[in-house]
């Protein structure tokens, strides 16, 4: 059965920073609090786009769902912008979490966790590490650390991350002499140069970021170069196991370049657990394109729904 919903505006507290979200409740009545996920966007991404898409649909199956902007991006607050801070990220769905619970149409007994893209490596710690998160899934999930350092698909030379931290030094040491430090540009300025830059996976998330399909002015165009050494020391895998008989739920495109991120992921959890692949998608595909996006919704709510219950 599919709900009606109502998109509200929220903010709530991250570590000292407002962050803003996007609250979609089930617009029917219920018998009592419901069910709710919180759903992590992407790297470079905002609430208005995929994660948006996620939460709206989940809501539509009678969630109360989350979507919200991370620090330093967005709508959210956070100097300097564009930091994607790995540890505050993880602090950032914790703190959605905390929201939830103050809700009195919430069940602060069941709520769960969707991270999709970067936060799919952010929401496996941030679930490792509160157990107010009952069960999560991931959706094209990617370690964005390891994705800097090797490379989407694995295989990047390690000189490639050395020249990065090596620019972030610099870049600290520019801010420390009082003078504007350069940033990380995220995308080229044409989809060739993206093909060029970064192959299929590159060019597919050209096409998603930087044009008509789902570009949003506030999605990132960049990040500071002193994202690059927050990320370097950062594993969103360890903490796996910590998760233990909690339930997890993978989605991953069984074309996508970054599959090898969700298998190692699945493979060091150590309670209920599945990797549901997409056939024919992408990673980026299962941003948008209806076709892939509906059979992972499908599974979603069958997930959460014997996980966290229904309404």
């Amino acid at each position: 059965m599919e709900h009606p919903v109502a998109k509200t505006d929220v903010t709530f507290d991250s570590a000292g920073i407002p962050l803003a979200g996007h609250l979609y409740l089930p617009d029917t009545p219920a018998p009592g609090p419901r069910p709710a996920i919180v759903v992590g966007h992407p790297g470079s991404g905002v609430k208005e786009q995929a994660a948006g898409l996620y939460a709206r649909r989940l809501a539509e199956r009678g969630f109360v769902t989350l979507a919200f902007d991370a620090a330093h991006q967005g709508e959210s607050g956070g100097e300097p912008r564009g930091l994607e801070d790995p540890a505050h990220r993880v602090e950032d769905l914790k703190a959605a979490v905390s929201h939830l619970t103050t809700r009195g149409d919430v069940d602060a007994e069941r709520i769960g966790a969707l991270g999709i893209c970067a936060s799919g490596g952010y929401a496996l710690p941030a679930t490792a590490s509160d157990h107010r998160i009952k069960a999560v899934a991931t959706v094209s999930a990617v370690d964005i650390a390891r994705q800097f350092r090797l490379g989407a698909d694995g295989t990047q030379d390690p000189s490639v991350f050395q020249g990065m931290l090596a620019a972030a030094a610099h870049a600290r040491t520019t801010e420390a002499h009082g003078e504007a430090p350069p940033v990380l540009t995220l995308f080229p300025d044409t989809a060739e140069q993206a093909r060029a830059l970064g192959g299929e996976h590159g060019a597919e998330g050209f096409d998603y970021y930087r044009t008509p399909r789902a570009g949003h002015a506030r999605s990132a165009r960049f990040f500071t170069w002193t994202s690059i050494d927050k990320m370097a020391t950062f594993d969103a895998f360890t903490p796996i196991p910590l998760i233990g008989q909690r339930p997890l739920l993978m989605i991953v495109g069984a074309r996508a370049v970054t599959s090898w991120m969700s298998v190692e992921a699945f493979q060091r959890a150590i309670g209920p657990k599945e990797i549901h692949w997409i056939n024919g998608a992408s990673h980026v595909d299962l941003y948008d394109k209806k076709q892939y996006v509906d059979p992972a919704l499908e599974k979603l709510a069958g997930f959460f729904g014997e996980h966290l219950g229904h309404q």
